[in-house]
């Protein structure tokens, strides 16, 4: 169970911007869909603990990470969340297996212990990366980088994998076979996942339920396995994306997150 109620607010000299996000499920992989500017990437931020709000709650599996009523704000390292940033945010100076295995260790001391080790050895051979080890982020290819990332963010056993617009840095070509790779980790895994995304081909590919931001707000919940949706607050106003062709399940998604369907 994921459970997230949420006030915050962001500025600079030009803008400013109020996420007031509540949204809750037992769905094993959500998804954050609205367009760029919404306020997804903000909550995905105040759930790993990286912003913090200035009222609310976050509970994950009944774990509380952040309850401002009750004075808890774990740090980011004790949440027990992985992240995987939109562009990876690989170190470019850490060949692949220090990349993967940075999480679990010290500034101070690079070595690991053995069942450390072992984990990034695993997560290595899981992710077809063994051969790639040595190498730098530089001289692989997107779908390889993003492999990396996510053995990352899984190194430390996260009970909360965090997915921020997971293929917008790939090629469109490669965008559908790695929406697979993706989909059979999250089954592997067997872990909470909140994705966010713009791509509406992403909530069919993955997503349990799809929850529309708009504004810093959810405004409409839709279950993909159901097929049913609600208005949450007011009706989104969500970006055209022109996909074709569209089997009955995809006219049906699109029609509940109010994407248009013709065209």
């Amino acid at each position: 169970m994921i459970d997230i109620d949420l006030t915050a607010t962001v500025s600079d000299s030009t803008r400013r911007f109020t996420l007031a996000t509540r949204f809750a499920s037992e769905a094993p992989v959500v998804a954050l869909y609205g367009a760029s500017g919404a306020g997804k990437s903000l909550t995905l931020q105040a759930i790993a603990g990286l912003l913090r709000p200035e009222r609310g709650h976050v509970r994950v599996g009944g774990r509380v990470l952040f309850d401002s009523a009750r004075g808890v704000d774990l740090p980011p390292d004790r949440r027990g969340v992985g992240y995987l940033f939109q562009h990876y945010a690989l170190f470019p100076h850490l060949s692949v297996r220090e990349n993967v295995a940075f999480g679990l260790t010290r500034w101070w001391w690079r070595g690991l212990s053995g069942a450390r080790a072992a984990r990034v050895d695993a997560l290595l051979h899981g992710f077809d990366l063994t051969e790639l080890a040595r190498s730098r982020p530089a001289g692989l290819s997107g779908g390889q980088q993003q492999r990396v990332a996510l053995a990352r963010a899984l190194a430390c056993g996260p009970e909360l994998l965090l997915l921020d617009e997971p293929f917008a840095a790939l090629n469109p070509l490669l965008r559908h076979e790695l929406r697979g790779q993706l989909a059979d980790v999250v089954r592997r895994w067997q872990m909470p996942v909140v994705m966010i995304t713009h791509d509406v081909d992403d909530v069919l590919a993955l997503a349990d339920v799809a929850f529309v931001v708009e504004h810093g707000e959810v405004v409409r919940e839709v279950d993909l396995r159901s097929g049913e949706g609600r208005d949450v607050t007011r009706r989104a106003l969500v970006p055209d994306l022109d996909i074709a062709p569209l089997t009955a399940r995809e006219r049906r998604v699109r029609a509940l997150l109010h994407v248009p369907v013709d065209g």
